[in-house]
């Protein structure tokens, strides 16, 4: 794959010098990233990216910006080439080195790294930049075998032995395998909520792994949980709060993907999981406490109906969305402690996971 990645940025590169040779304006095109230019097949599992394609053109106005582009292109290939990698922040003090084409700000260098990614069609990753956050956290019925880089041995990780704590999902996981007896994946929205179930050892009960995914999944969390998932034929049971963010930001990009990362979808979404979190019909069973919806949770909702490819095509999501903007109210996870603070362990997640009219795809 390094051959490849390598292969294309001087492909590109040399588009660009021929160009200029020939006295005409040099341009480097990329996929659109956007939900606009994705389409969802239920059959495929996500998001597709269509072929919209967005261009920068060498002109007096982009010059830094393409100038940019170039630079991150060949840091790129230096770290490659090098078997090295850099974290999207350490990108970014790097560019102090570039004079007048260096960054100001991160997200400009988030964001020409990005269409940098997209140009090449593969992820960031593979490319030579990992991300800041953590992958994850899992626990319970999981031997993950990883190598020692030194030795180039195989090492087993016991995800059942790390007592009140969690073994981290590393920034790659293509050359990890798996073992395990568990019966399915539990991905979790909140830490708290890891940590209860593995404070009582939930994973035990259940006999499934328990992955923390600490807010919208990392990509290395959710080619994690795909690998998993598909080479070991387990069910994936996503459990978030009861709100927009939660159904749609992280369940929807965990399942399908996202507009953003259309290009690499295909790797990194689980099309196979199951929602079975707090749902707007939970609110109303388990007359949970709850917060007022803010606005940005009737845009996100508005927004979602209006364009949202997997929305539009799942009428049980839009009739949950639908019945918690009547009931203007979302729910937490932790809500359920209403009920007791292991009610979670004893009722909620059996009755949910036995109960797949409950369930939302």
């Amino acid at each position: 794959m390094s051959k490849d990645v390598i292969r294309k940025i001087k492909d590109v590169a040399t588009g660009v010098y021929s160009k200029i040779l020939k006295k005409k304006q040099p341009d480097l095109a990329m996929p659109l990233r956007a939900l606009t230019n994705v389409k969802y097949d239920p059959k495929e599992g996500y998001f597709e990216i269509l072929g919209k394609t967005k261009s920068r053109t060498l002109t007096a106005s982009t010059i830094k910006t393409f100038a940019q582009t170039l630079k991150m292109m060949t840091l790129s290939k230096e770290l490659v080439e090098k078997n090295d990698i850099a974290t999207k922040r350490e990108a970014y003090y790097v560019s102090k080195n570039w004079g007048e084409a260096m960054f100001h700000e991160q997200p400009e260098s988030d964001t020409v790294m990005d269409d940098f990614e997209a140009m090449m069609e593969v992820n960031r990753e593979q490319i030579g930049f990992i991300p800041e956050e953590k992958g994850g956290d899992v626990a319970g019925e999981l031997i993950v075998l990883d190598k020692d880089p030194d030795t180039g041995k195989d090492v087993k990780i016991d995800c059942t032995k790390f007592g009140s704590g969690a073994y981290s999902i590393p920034s790659s996981v293509e050359e990890l395998k798996f073992d395990t007896k568990a019966k399915f994946v539990l991905a979790i929205e909140t830490a708290g909520m890891f940590q209860r179930l593995v404070k009582h050892k939930y994973w035990k009960k259940a006999n499934c792994i328990l992955i923390s995914m600490g807010g919208v999944p990392t990509r290395s969390c959710r080619r994690f949980i795909r690998k998993l998932s598909d080479e070991r034929k387990l069910p994936v049971y996503v459990f978030t709060d009861g709100d927009p963010y939660g159904w749609l930001n992280i369940y929807r990009t965990l399942k399908v993907g996202s507009g953003n990362a259309a290009h690499i979808n295909k790797y990194f979404c689980v099309p196979s999981a199951k929602f079975i979190g707090i749902t707007a019909q939970d609110i109303l069973d388990y007359k949970l406490p709850t917060h007022p919806l803010k606005d940005v949770d009737i845009k996100r909702v508005k927004d979602g109906m209006k364009n949202d490819p997997f929305v539009k095509h799942h009428k049980e999501w839009q009739k949950n969305l639908d019945l918690l903007v009547k009931l203007k109210k979302r729910a937490e996870q932790q809500a359920l402690a209403k009920h007791g603070l292991n009610y979670v362990i004893s009722d909620y997640l059996p009755n949910k996971i036995r109960d797949q009219k409950t369930w939302l795809p």
